[in-house]
């Protein structure tokens, strides 16, 4: 799921203004009557809102809010020049000092549960800018095989920006226009953080450089960028001459600014270094230790939270070794015999289009049929509409194996679960079933659509909180394994590796940023361990070198959740219900010690 910092940054700020008042977001939540301060609040979350959308207009789109007083938000794009992070920082301090003007003692228990929240993502969100220049820890470089705007804009033009009128595809041809400008602006970034010695390392720039020559490859006409526009123009049957228009940009403008950061990317290229982890940087371990607290939420250091990965591997080992004898894998490790079992014929789909088709229908279906199952353990879960797609091919060679778009707010389009289909034998079958509820139902779908719905304010909608959100889809394997889920013992097995995978993050993560392992080790190490194919394992690791901290939330989110279920068990004993439980996703998300505190207080509540 996005490993991505939405509030209050650059990239990611959506704003209020466009949408209901919601005065009584607070007593909504919780059903409790309002106190006095939280009108207050409320009106300086809309306030922090308001002053922070004009800057980010791409994550006003993916949430439906460039309409009314916004609507020209459709036709521009953020600032991404070296100025921006100040500027961000400015701002988050601004609205820092707003909130923190409310006094907690007037509000609602919900509302100071909101407040809470939301000053904690500011804060969090601070240490970036404040303490090294940039606007996450989590990623400290501004180009690499899965950053930069050659990465993400075209993908957001084709899924994102929605091309419905004449006017939609007008405020496509503006947005495509000042692509160039963006590429000119991160390519100066580049130029300056390189001279700080933060560039991205060799590996990460040869995939960049490759990804970029397939989008550059074409001839304006037959870009991916004038194509998205030019099959959506003609499905909705708008009239114009879009394909000429936006040949021209692409030709004129795009193509050239494509090509000065490619000079420069090469003109670097020598320089970059080997060494995988953040620990080759200047500060290299200050920040590793930043983006680590940042992705768990939580004080770990790097050996505990290796030290946790590497007993987890054991105990999960073991579990996996009976499942596997029964299948009548009995021949060498764990890891060895999961590779065999990736590699049996009735497991892989034909690597072909149609054996993509089948694959994404098998995906499909078990979204479909866990759907149906929700209703044991939910009191009223959302049936949000889900897009199954595979990553475009232009950037599957560094983009991640599995992701999830949200929808916007207002519905008008659906969420998106990516799968990266670049090579069909990376997943073989029993393994999809445990993904798809990772990233679907009950996974972040549930979670995410269930948030989106809840009478709170935007602001804790639009929340992230790694750990929290990558933590539930964990626990959603988990608890689709309860439903009864997983139709086989090898699809458990699938469950299990998947449960593996993470425990083995834990490791190769603080292996590479912390104890030097080289980008060759850490493969070899998911490969072994996992027993991934090793073109998967390998873009597994490249993703963890260029996103420190990230791949650590997953698991010890996980472990928060068991241990706040487990928590609320003990105290509730016979009066212990699932569904209610689960009924705490309705606050939104949030950090994994304020969920494991608020869900006590629901358990002795009940």
């Amino acid at each position: 799921m996005d490993r991505r910092t939405f509030l209050l940054s650059s990239a990611a700020t959506a704003g209020a203004t466009m949408l209901p008042a919601l005065p009584a977001f607070a007593q909504a939540a919780s059903g409790t009557a309002p106190a006095p301060g939280d009108a207050r609040l409320n009106a300086v979350f809309d306030q922090v809102l308001a002053e922070t959308v004009r800057e980010s207009p791409e994550f006003a789109t993916s949430l439906g809010f460039d309409t009314g007083k916004n609507a020209d938000l459709r036709h521009k794009l953020g600032d991404n020049s070296y100025g921006a992070i100040a500027k961000d920082l400015a701002r988050s301090r601004k609205a820092q000092a707003l909130v923190r003007a409310v006094d907690p003692a007037t509000l609602s228990p919900q509302a100071r549960i909101d407040r809470e929240v939301v000053l904690y993502n500011i804060q969090s969100n601070m240490i970036g800018p404040e303490k090294f220049g940039l606007s996450s820890p989590q990623g400290p470089y501004p180009i690499s095989q899965q950053d930069g705007v050659y990465f993400s804009l075209p993908d957001f033009l084709a899924s994102t920006h929605p091309v419905k009128t004449a006017g939609d595809a007008q405020a496509y041809l503006d947005r495509l226009s000042l692509m160039g400008r963006q590429l000119d602006n991160e390519t100066e970034v580049q130029r300056r953080e390189a001279a700080k010695g933060r560039l991205a390392p060799d590996f990460s720039l040869d995939l960049a450089l490759g990804q970029m020559a397939k989008l550059r490859a074409p001839a304006p006409a037959d870009s991916q960028l004038v194509k998205a526009l030019t099959s959506r123009t003609s499905a909705a049957n708008i009239a114009g001459d879009w394909q000429a228009r936006a040949t021209k940009i692409v030709a004129d403008q795009v193509y050239p600014a494509l090509d000065r950061q490619i000079a420069l990317l090469r003109s670097l290229r020598p320089s970059a270094r080997s060494a995988a982890g953040v620990w080759a940087l200047p500060g290299g371990d200050a920040l590793y230790a930043a983006a680590l607290a940042q992705a768990t939420t939580t004080t770990l250091s790097p050996d505990e939270v290796h030290r946790m990965g590497l007993q987890q591997v054991a105990e999960l080992t073991a579990q996996l070794d009976p499942i596997l004898r029964s299948q009548g894998l009995t021949q060498g490790s764990v890891g060895a015999r999961l590779d065999q079992l990736n590699r049996l014929p009735a497991q892989l789909f034909a690597d072909t289009d149609a054996g993509r088709a089948e694959l994404l229908a098998s995906l499909n279906a078990s979204a479909q049929a866990m759907q149906a199952r929700l209703p044991q353990a939910f009191s009223n879960p959302p049936n949000a509409a889900l897009e199954i797609r595979r990553v475009a091919p232009e950037i599957q060679d560094g983009a991640p194996n599995g992701y999830y778009f949200r929808a916007p707010l207002d519905g008008s389009r659906a969420a998106i679960y990516w799968i990266n289909l670049k090579s069909v034998h990376d997943w073989p079958k029993y393994t999809l079933p445990s993904l798809t509820y990772h990233e679907g139902v009950p996974g972040h779908h549930l979670q995410i659509s269930t948030a989106q719905r809840a009478p709170t304010h935007p602001l804790r909608k639009i929340a992230f909180f790694n750990a929290y959100l990558e933590g539930w889809a964990l626990y959603a394997e988990q608890l689709a394994d309860e439903l009864g889920g997983y139709a086989s013992p090898v699809e458990r097995a699938g469950y299990l590796q998947s449960f593996l995978f993470r425990a083995a993050r834990l490791v190769v993560d603080t292996g590479i940023h912390t104890k030097r392992w080289t980008h060759a080790q850490a493969t070899k190490y998911l490969v072994d361990t996992v027993g991934f194919a090793p073109g998967r394992s390998q873009r597994e690791v490249e993703r963890y070198c260029v996103s420190p901290g990230q791949a650590c939330s997953y698991k010890i989110g996980h472990a928060a959740w068991l241990r706040a279920r487990e928590r609320a068990k003990a105290i509730a004993g016979d009066r212990f219900d699932l569904k209610h439980f689960h009924d705490v996703l309705e606050a939104g998300a949030m950090p994994l010690s304020m969920l494991e505190r608020i869900v006590e207080e629901r358990a002795r509540a009940v």
